[in-house]
């Protein structure tokens, strides 16, 4: 399934680039081409704004009247489809995603395809999906496979695509998703020579002999563009609550985005459309210092009016021109090609706008097959990185999500109940009631005691069953209304509904018999005997997450203390 998923996503994202050439190529020079064109030749005059405009009006009505998922770059929607919408996505996105994203790129928009590509690529996995009966895990899987391999296709990034789609989309790593993903993105990456040529999008390969400063230099860097994410998320997101306060509808919005866009594009036509070209200038050099200044301020202004504007359009292509702008003039100051540092101000950007670091660092490499920048990447990637986390609470892409109401976390660890045992946590002094035991004296029992349930036990130890006050109360009801006998406490309960554990059971597995059963105790008995060890609580479960929060929280200088022990001593 992830493979016919990685085909259709492969001849998807085929599709979305050549609609992207043909509404490029009518909208700004009269003819039928399919080639993707850049807009450096386009003529300035009343077009150049008019052009954007009549894109983004376009846009908004395929908003309004079509589906307002296809509104702003697709990540944040894939995303809550997957947390919420149990991984099913509509036909209409599947159709109108692309379309309308042909029409605002091709029309001048900002943007690049990958942002449309991936949400196109995950709504074609998910309705793929939906004609078999699967599960929402099932689905969220074929889902991010079509994503991953709607990216690869593009880009040519298969690995960077599943690192997306684990930092992004997935949620999880496990085998049962990572599997298919790698294959839906591997497939894509059979294609795409047939569909779009072979080798690297942005062949480079120019790597200075760095002094032994030259990581720390990355690094500060890193930091710079991670200074710059932090401040284009908030004006991004400060931008979309201004465009909230108008008084006209957001179908409007686009089009006043669009204004801006125009204007910037009669200061600068190449920062304009997916832009493509001027990545690879600002990695081969081939730019004056005025041109990428020009560029980096254009692009970043008419970048956050579009998107804040709610039309359709992509976030990689974008923050792959600034951050390389932004490397290629700190590269002025150190030594190397302007490119290489280009190449490092591109993943930093990328990865600590996401953030996705490892996507950052691996997409580099992939995008230009220069390996061996691996570890100034590295270091510049994950400076961003952590410096977006500390500067910002939620991502480019979270912020979106949690203001609709969901809070979304990007940090993954070991479910500590996966690892703990039940006879780790189980409570092991037990107090039973003999089933032989006449139903009165077991009542009085209860009722004089000072727990909630008993575990009833017969001759051999072994338990026959649960009873609650809840259960005693009834009983004791019945018995004064004659609606029934009193007998013995055995006769009252029943094996068959019993649900137990055993003590090397992990604690999950517990929790899911717990959950299962809809009992919130469960007897622990021994794998051997079936007799009585213990008994496990939904108390006794919440002392497992206890014991992570102690081990975050609690602080201890093994050695130091001995050392001011000692000293107290020999003050003493």
């Amino acid at each position: 399934m992830a493979v016919v998923t990685g085909t259709a996503a492969s001849v998807t994202a085929w599709i979305l680039l050549t609609l992207i050439g043909l509404v490029t190529n009518l909208a700004w020079y009269g003819r039928f081409d399919t080639a993707l064109t850049s807009l450096a030749g386009a003529t300035p005059g009343p077009w150049m704004v008019a052009i954007p405009v009549i894109g983004a009006l376009i846009v908004g009505a395929m908003a309004r009247y079509g589906s307002e998922k296809i509104r702003g770059h697709g990540i944040p929607e894939a995303m809550e489809a997957i947390l919420i919408g149990g991984s099913r996505m509509s036909p209409k996105v599947a159709v109108l995603k692309p379309l309308s994203s042909a029409v605002a790129i091709g029309t001048g928009g900002p943007f690049g395809a990958e942002g449309p590509i991936i949400v196109t690529g995950g709504a074609v996995g998910s309705l793929f999906a939906q004609f078999f009966h699967l599960s929402a895990a099932e689905r969220k899987t074929l889902l991010v496979a079509g994503a991953a391999a709607g990216m690869t296709a593009i880009f040519g990034t298969p690995v960077a695509a599943v690192l997306l789609a684990v930092e992004v989309l997935l949620f999880e790593w496990r085998p049962r998703s990572l599997v298919p993903v790698t294959v839906g993105a591997v497939t894509a990456a059979c294609w795409r020579p047939a569909l779009f040529g072979a080798g690297p999008l942005f062949p480079f390969a120019d790597n200075p002999a760095l002094p032994w400063w030259g990581l720390p230099a990355c690094a500060l860097l890193g930091v710079a563009c991670g200074l710059i994410s932090g401040a284009l998320t908030r004006a991004l997101y400060a931008l979309e609550d201004g465009f909230g306060r108008l008084p006209i509808h957001w179908m409007w919005w686009p089009a006043l985005g669009a204004v801006v866009v125009g204007l910037g594009g009669l200061a600068e036509p190449r920062a304009l459309g997916v832009g493509y070209d001027v990545i690879h200038d600002l990695l081969s050099g081939h730019m004056l210092a005025s041109a990428v200044v020009l560029i980096l301020g254009v692009k970043a202004v008419i970048w956050l009016a579009a998107l804040s504007s709610g039309t359709s359009g992509g976030v990689l292509a974008p923050l792959l021109i600034l951050g390389g702008a932004v490397g290629w003039l700190i590269g002025l100051l150190l030594p190397g090609a302007h490119g290489f540092w280009a190449l490092l101000g591109m993943a930093a950007m990328l990865g600590g706008t996401l953030p996705a670091p490892l996507t950052g660092v691996v997409f580099a490499v992939e995008v230009t097959g220069d390996v061996a920048a691996l570890a100034p990447l590295l270091a510049a990637t994950m400076a961003a990185y952590a410096v977006t986390v500390l500067l910002l609470k939620r991502s480019i892409l979270t912020e979106k999500i949690a203001r609709r109401g969901q809070h979304v976390t990007r940090e993954y660890g070991i479910d500590p109940y996966d690892l703990a045992r039940v006879e780790a946590v189980m409570t092991r002094t037990v107090e039973t009631l003999d089933a032989d035991l006449p139903l009165a004296e077991a009542l009085a029992a209860i009722e004089t005691g000072l727990h909630h349930a008993y575990p009833v036990v017969d001759g051999a130890g072994r338990p026959v069953g649960l009873v609650s006050r809840k259960d005693a109360l009834r009983w004791t009801l019945e018995v004064r209304e004659g609606e029934t006998e009193a007998g013995t406490l055995g006769e009252r309960v029943s094996d068959a509904d019993l649900a137990v554990v055993h003590p090397g059971d992990v604690v999950s597995h517990a929790l899911d018999v717990m959950l299962s059963a809809g009992q919130g105790r469960l007897p622990v008995t021994d794998p051997q005997t079936g007799s009585l060890v213990g008994l496990l609580t939904r108390k006794d479960l919440l002392q497992v997450r206890a014991t992570v929060v102690r081990a975050e929280a609690e602080r201890r200088a093994f050695y130091r203390k001995g050392r001011g022990e000692r000293r107290a001593r020999m003050e003493a």
